[in-house]
């Protein structure tokens, strides 16, 4: 008896997923988390019109959700002075980046990333059997120069780009990433995540016109919404390549619940400003925090700080795991030198209360450890 005969790429990857999610981490530990703030998800909670939204749809869940996304395609073209056609909306981001590299990326194709980017979009290039050119970050940065230039010297089909940046918290003006695309080979498509530009300063949204063929920009409400359980994101860009998505997309993956509650999100700005409040706040604790134990919190345009910790990634690795070990769950970037960092999540004042009580026991035994 034989089993599936897998493709020679898929036989080939490496059994792995991008993230080691929170609860697998809590199963492990035995115990919850007492803060559960690495994952990047909106603690602020969603809009109470999108639960209220939402309430009302799960008496209607025997139904499909509308495989169009009629209404929410066409409040996201209002939102955005632009046309349904402009429009779709997938599974979060994560399953639109799945798709667009479908549609673009065969086996051999070379794409241009950052290295030590958004892992999630190298996964995806991997499973369609593209060959990942990276770049390395100017500083804190992603570097918008670097990407084209290596776009061009690789003829690389598909650039990712993330503004604000995720681990980092960085970002660029909107203007700069519009330069950007002048500076891309013909043929080269950008795909600018934005997915949390809600939160940024003004003007770090890319002014580009909805018809360029040369971006496609990935939105989510996964974010300053608070609904990342829902996985509802989209994408803005030419309808020629919009059109293509319904090639290759589950038309049935944004459930029905999930799209009425984006629906009532969108709608409600109030939610949204409150929330923009909060993580502004959030923010400055977290880095008053970091500096009472010696250490350097950068500048983040996102609902998120990233913390120096001011020697190796051994160290900074050795920091997260001592404060996993005490209930606080946090990431870290991957790649040296930005390994050195530990990220944190903008939470609630419980939150970081706990994040506080917990430092520096993780900072003691990472010195400890890393000093044996």
């Amino acid at each position: 008896m034989t089993g599936p005969r897998y493709t020679a790429l898929a036989a080939a990857l490496p059994a792995t997923v991008p993230f080691v999610g929170p609860e697998t981490q809590e199963r492990a530990r035995g115990a919850p988390f007492a803060a559960r703030i690495g994952a990047n998800e909106s603690v602020f909670g969603p809009s109470p019109a999108a639960v209220a939204a939402m309430a009302a749809a799960a008496a209607e869940a025997w139904k499909y959700g509308d495989p169009e996304v009629h209404d929410l395609r066409a409040a996201l073209a209002a939102h955005h002075g632009t046309t349904p056609a402009h429009v779709t909306v997938g599974e979060g981001i994560d399953g639109l980046l799945g798709c667009l590299v479908r549609l673009l990326v065969g086996p051999g194709d070379a794409v241009v990333t950052s290295d030590g980017a958004y892992p999630t979009f190298n996964f995806h290039v991997a499973g369609f059997g593209g060959i990942l050119h990276k770049v390395p970050y100017a500083g804190e940065h992603e570097d918008p120069a670097a990407l084209a230039a290596k776009a061009a010297a690789t003829g690389a089909k598909l650039v990712y780009l993330a503004n604000p940046d995720n681990p980092m918290g960085s970002h660029h003006p909107g203007a700069a990433v519009a330069a950007m695309l002048d500076a891309l080979p013909d043929g080269t498509l950008l795909a600018l995540d934005e997915a949390y530009v809600d939160l940024a300063p003004a003007g770090t949204a890319a002014p580009v016109d909805a018809d360029d063929p040369r971006v496609i920009r990935l939105r989510t409400f996964s974010k300053a919404h608070g609904l990342a359980g829902l996985r509802v994101g989209y994408a803005l860009a030419a309808p020629g390549l919009i059109a293509a998505f319904d090639k290759v997309r589950n038309h049935f993956g944004v459930g029905r619940v999930a799209q009425a509650g984006a629906l009532a999100a969108l709608a409600d700005a109030g939610h949204l400003a409150a929330v923009q409040a909060q993580v502004a706040a959030a923010r400055e604790d977290l880095a008053r925090i970091a500096r009472a134990h010696g250490l350097t919190p950068l500048p983040s345009a996102t609902n998120f700080v990233t913390i120096d910790c001011g020697r190796d990634g051994a160290f900074a690795r050795a920091v997260r795991d001592g404060l996993v070990a005490r209930g606080v769950f946090v990431r870290m970037p991957f790649v040296p030198p930005h390994d050195r960092c530990i990220r944190v999540t903008c939470g609630r004042p419980a939150d970081h209360a706990a994040f506080a009580a917990a430092l520096p026991g993780a900072l003691a035994d990472a010195a400890a450890h890393t000093a044996a």
